[in-house]
């Protein structure tokens, strides 16, 4: 990884992430505005009170600009086929080839968001003669809706038409709107609006009713007007399955067709001049620019569902992967095929200790009374300023040396420790951080395989009285130890924890120690030891509890500096990708399962939030609660599963729901924070985490759970 010059933490980012959010948020909503078209009657509706009695009486095509309105009827013998809810691309074209074999013309009332997705269809309509009308943007009850948004269903849908053609439409037919006669009050109202804009309306005298597919004859007989009659004829070429219209239209023109019935446009039909006028250059450029929304809100929305599947399925595919592993693992540990010498060794423990007042004597306490017969202590003092080296002195125990240095970070000190002590197996472990008796006997049995250069321990949280530490609890049981079984068994263990590990003293010789060029140590440690061809494995029943961040704050720093550290170790090791032997397997195995689970999808875990929120708003709010409480589930059998391997209550895991509002959110963002701050070629300094000593009651004994 390039180095880096050290400047403050960046910020603009989270002001560019919410833009983007909410730009993600506004295109998905109105693709689910678009796409939530409907058709067919409408809901179902109390009784009205019906339109003023001289327009419900009146003709089917009504100007209601004026102060008084002004209908008109078709002559005689004039037939306007009129359909509604199109394009479509199966119907429509199947309706237009029927028309032009009859030699007949007819209106379209077109909605806009279609027009959008079947351009090609409406300038079609338009070159073979037909008459195209607005059915608003999304088919939309224009009764029920707002002002704000029956204007801007008819202006969206005029500009996009406008966009597709270059022409501007005049006239207009609500939707689950009917004939004259069952014309309400309210809608009544709705087309005095719509006329403000200059839309002429558009009724029926003769509605087919094709949307209930009553069958063939059915919509015949609805649609065949008095004998000798003129009308508008309502029927649908969108909106549901149309193979009934289709023959229907066929056989009526057919039957009237021998009538002498003159079949035409609306406009045509009453004998008015063209209803679609040229459109300006704004329309235009209005209407491309809704139809490249529109597109684009389309894609987005199909990227976020696949984004989702992928996602859905990596996470299936993962726990199968640990489940499969974790019981590979337990029956190799618990259920040994062939007894390995025990090992005795003498163990030196290194401590590197900055400020640790608050926990220094209880971690040293804890090492002492180990049941490890061979067992020395290195307390190395990085220059506190606390008097962490004076309270270990104070406390005048066999076994156990103090060595101070001036301030020259973890890496450093943990070198200068490991310089000095006298065995061959080393455990290096932080100032915060309790054994239980038999951690250290546990942890170095492992060395009894030859094979083996170093040993990851079980950490646990020892603060999780709080919500906060529960949430970490549940973390390190799931996140942590559940991965790390699974490392073990695919032999690409990618981290031994700080808190508890163990190193035979040749192998961290063999790499030069601990590496002081990132800020995951033990990341980059342990990566170094697989590429120098030891097996690193994990022992469950070596046991060390430390102290987690008790703040939201103080769990930002820390889990930024690991997560920042943990991307330098990766690319400081990405050549391991074309290795053999131990370091391929950490190039070709671990590497892609931390660029895939630790970056990839937490950085797109904010859209993905983006996307449950446009769910709340557009889909079935029970399809949406029985997805969660399925993922909801399946995490919980996962945490119940990993805590039982552990040995733990199950009662944490009541705060899983919680965890997923908050906990959740505060780990991807420190994710999108880390990779800005390394893209930007920044270098994050070392923060440390406040003690408050929690870790220290529990030489006595286990916490509460």
């Amino acid at each position: 990884m390039a180095r880096h010059v050290a400047r403050p933490d960046p910020r603009a980012h989270w002001v560019l992430l919410l833009l983007g959010l909410v730009t993600l948020l506004a295109a998905l909503s109105f693709h689910g505005l678009v796409s939530a078209v409907g058709g067919g009657s409408g809901p179902d509706r109390a009784p009205a009170s019906p339109a003023p009695r001289a327009v419900a009486t009146g003709g089917p095509v009504l100007r209601l600009d004026g102060p008084t309105p002004v209908s008109r009827r078709l002559p005689a013998r004039t037939l306007a086929l009129t359909f509604d809810d199109g394009p479509d691309p199966r119907w429509t074209p199947q309706i237009l080839d029927v028309l032009r074999r009859h030699h007949a013309h007819a209106t379209f009332f077109v909605v806009g968001s279609r027009v959008d997705e079947h351009p090609d269809l409406v300038r079609r309509i338009l070159a073979e003669g037909h008459e195209i009308g607005s059915h608003t943007f999304t088919h939309v009850d224009l009764t029920a809706a707002p002002g704000w948004r029956a204007g801007a269903e008819l202006s969206w849908t005029r500009n996009a038409i406008a966009g597709v053609t270059g022409r501007e439409v005049t006239l207009f037919r609500p939707p689950f709107s009917s004939t004259t006669a069952a014309m309400t009050e309210a809608q009544y109202e709705a087309l005095r609006n719509a006329a403000g804009s200059g839309h002429v309306a558009v009724l029926a005298d003769r509605d087919a009713k094709d949307w209930q597919r009553p069958g063939v004859p059915a919509i015949v007989k609805a649609a065949t007007p008095q004998p000798g009659a003129g009308a508008v004829v309502l029927m649908h070429d969108g909106g549901g399955d149309r193979g009934q219209t289709v023959a229907a239209v066929d056989q009526l023109l057919t039957r009237l067709g021998t009538q002498g019935y003159r079949f035409t446009t609306v406009s045509a039909g009453i004998g008015a001049p063209d209803s679609m006028v040229p459109a300006t250059t704004g329309a235009r450029l209005s209407g491309t620019a809704l139809r490249w929304a529109q597109t684009g809100a389309d894609w987005l929305t199909s990227a976020m569902n696949l984004l989702l599947g992928v996602a859905l399925v990596l996470g299936v595919v993962r726990l199968a992967v640990q489940v499969v592993c974790a019981q590979r693992h337990v029956r190799r540990v618990r259920r040994p095929r062939r007894r390995l010498p025990e090992v005795i060794a003498p163990v030196s423990v290194i401590v590197p200790a900055y400020n640790e007042a608050a926990n220094i004597a209880a971690t040293v306490r804890s090492l002492v009374a180990s049941a490890y017969p061979a067992l020395e202590v290195i307390v190395v003092d990085d220059g506190s300023s606390d008097g962490t080296a004076d309270i270990v002195e104070r406390m005048r125990l066999r076994g156990v040396r103090v060595i101070r240095q001036a301030n020259a970070g973890k890496p450093a000190a943990l070198n200068t420790g490991i310089r000095a002590a006298r065995a061959d197996l080393l455990v290096l472990v932080d100032g915060d951080t309790v054994f239980q008796p038999d951690t250290v006997y546990r942890l170095v049995q492992g060395f009894a395989d030859p094979t083996v250069g170093a040993i990851s321990g079980n950490t646990k949280v020892a603060n999780r009285r709080r919500l906060l530490g529960r949430w970490q609890h549940l973390e390190y049981v799931i996140g942590f130890n559940l991965d790390r079984r699974m490392y073990d068994v695919l032999e690409c263990m990618p981290t031994i924890p700080g808190a508890i590990g163990a190193f035979r003293r040749e192998v961290l010789f063999a790499v030069g120690g601990v590496p002081a060029d990132t800020l995951a140590e033990d990341t980059d440690l342990t990566m170094k030891v697989l590429r120098a061809g030891w097996r690193v494995v994990y022992e469950e029943g070596a046991i060390a509890w430390t102290e987690a961040p008790s703040s939201l704050r103080q769990l930002w720093r820390q889990r930024y500096r690991w997560c920042y550290g943990t991307m330098q170790a990766m690319w400081k090791h990405r050549h391991a990708l074309r290795e053999p032997g131990a370091g391929g397997k950490l190039g070709r195995r671990g590497l892609p399962y931390l660029a895939v689970f630790q970056i990839v999808l937490p950085l797109a875990a904010p859209a993905v939030d983006v996307f449950a929120l446009y769910g709340l708003l557009f889909l079935p709010w029970s399809q949406l609660a029985l997805a969660w409480l399925g993922l909801l589930l399946l995490q919980a059998g996962t945490a119940a599963y990993a805590l039982r391997l552990d040995r733990e209550r199950f009662g944490p895991l009541w705060t899983l729901p919680l965890q997923q509002l908050v906990y959740r959110q505060v780990m991807y963002l420190v994710v999108v924070q880390s990779v800005v701050t390394a893209v930007v070629g920044n270098r994050l300094r070392w923060q440390r985490m406040v003690r408050t000593g929690e870790a220290a009651a529990l030489v006595g004994g286990a916490p509460a759970r």
